[in-house]
């Protein structure tokens, strides 16, 4: 399997600042790739830029062979691309149905919306059996299992997830991390943004560990779990990416 999506050499920010500097990511189909590291190290901005939520400055972004860079969200969605941000990311005032209809938008025919629906509801039949409940009035957890399912409701080829186990208990982020196992499974490539290292490494094939903006290790995701990403380690690579600005180390 070759990769669906990369993004190459990619330099972005906010306003005039750059903050993440020639990164370089990939996902190949059926494939968990996190991006991981400590906080201020440019992981949400760089998952921001490919969909134009950030300012690209430099790099390309490719899907299925084909240079999108620039591409806006709704278009990226229509190509098969998911993106469930970290916050606001369920509409509160509307059911669990509703909220699903919402990400439903782009599919053609009430038969195949209703095809779509009834997946989804396999997938996650926590939100099933309460699909009329408003999404202000779940937990934490199920918000964010229905904003994933929303994003899955439109059959993406790649998934991308900001910060999904962010202020989660175990239990509820073990739930979420099951049903990316069971997205994977079906050949859906996700790449995940999360401050939770080994939780997402836990899952993931391979892994890229960004520092101050810039990628300071990437390898199997294995390899990169059996790492000390203590505190003390953090610091360590942020004062190696300063002083020697290194590339990615390829375990």
């Amino acid at each position: 399997m070759g990769a669906i999506f990369a993004a190459e050499k990619i330099a972005a920010g906010y306003g005039d600042v750059v903050i993440v500097h020639d990164i370089s990511i990939n996902a190949d189909e059926g494939e968990i790739v996190a991006i991981v590291g400590p906080n201020g190290s440019g992981k949400s901005t760089l998952l921001k830029s490919i969909l134009g939520f950030a300012r690209l400055f430099g790099g390309r972004i490719i899907y299925q062979g084909k240079d999108i860079t620039g591409i806006t969200p709704d278009r990226a969605v229509s190509l098969g691309i998911g993106y469930v941000p970290q916050i606001n990311n369920v509409f509160p005032n509307l059911t669990i149905s509703e909220n699903l209809d919402m990400g439903a938008y782009q599919i053609k025919g009430k038969a195949s919306i209703k095809a779509g629906m009834t997946e989804i509801y396999v997938m996650f039949p926590e939100l099933g059996t309460r699909k009329n409940a408003l999404a202000g009035n779940l937990s934490g957890g199920e918000r964010q299992m229905l904003a994933i399912a929303r994003a899955m409701i439109a059959q993406p080829k790649v998934l991308l997830l900001d910060e999904p186990l962010a202020s989660l208990s175990p239990k509820p982020a073990n739930a979420i991390l099951s049903k990316m196992q069971k997205i994977k499974e079906a050949g859906t490539a996700i790449i995940i943004v999360e401050q939770n290292v080994k939780k997402a490494l836990s899952i993931s094939n391979r892994g890229y560990v960004l520092v101050n903006g810039t990628c300071a290790m990437e390898g199997e995701a294995a390899s990169l779990f059996a790492e000390d990403f203590s505190k003390e380690r953090f610091l360590g690579l942020e004062a190696r990416g300063i002083d020697k600005g290194l590339p990615c180390v390829h375990n």
